[in-house]
């Protein structure tokens, strides 16, 4: 990724988080009072303000040195959502047959790590670039691999067997994940409450869409 440093957002400062998906989507209504819709990003954008989870002076010195130290909006950086940061729900450890990469054709080694959102009436898949290394499983077919079947690239998600799966085989995994994101600010607006508190009025993170 262009200007981007592999290091996550403080993980104690991420826990007050308040955000998720973001969809943008343009509505026309018609003569009739009947509405055209049509989704303008084929992917959501996530985004959050982490302002809240800082209370005291030490956090705002923290958070001042992380800010500094990406030169604002420059330089992007790993942040864990809270609620979402799993191939499976976050109350449980990911498995090997959580999500569906792809399906094997006895040549194929590379596939993309990914997540799928979906109920009965429809699905979408989003592309997951920064997995946690160590924590990633896969399973081909009904069989778990062991680590030393295949490897992971840490800043793309791009998952490499030793073996080409055969042809028909599932190729599935679990992994929990980061997502790349950068400052929404070049300014970093701090208010001093009172001896030793202070805050961040607002601090917004958005997700990087490579």
């Amino acid at each position: 990724m262009t200007a981007f440093h592999n290091i996550g957002f403080p993980l104690k400062l991420a826990r007050g988080a308040v955000g998720g998906p973001e969809r943008v989507t343009e509505v026309v209504a018609l003569a009739d009072g009947r509405e055209m819709r049509n989704t303008c990003l084929s992917r959501s954008r996530r985004r959050w303000d982490v302002g809240s989870a800082i209370r005291n002076l030490d956090d705002l010195a923290e958070i001042t040195a992380f800010f500094e130290a990406r030169l604002g909006r420059l330089h992007g950086f790993r942040f864990r959502d809270p609620a979402d940061h799993k191939s499976c729900r976050p109350s449980q450890t990911p498995g090997p047959f959580d999500q569906f990469l792809g399906t094997g054709d006895g040549g194929e080694t590379a596939f993309q790590l990914q997540k799928t959102y979906s109920d009965h009436a429809g699905s979408v898949v989003r592309p997951i670039q920064l997995p946690v290394l160590g924590s990633v499983r896969v399973g081909v077919g009904a069989t778990e691999l062991p680590m030393s079947a295949f490897s992971v690239d840490g800043e793309t998600g791009r998952l490499t067997l030793e073996t080409a799966p055969a042809a028909g085989q599932t190729v599935r995994a679990g992994y929990s994940f980061d997502t790349p994101v950068r400052f929404d600010s070049d300014r970093l607006d701090i208010a001093h409450d009172a001896f030793e508190a202070g805050r961040v009025i607002s601090l917004a993170l958005v997700e990087i869409l490579v």
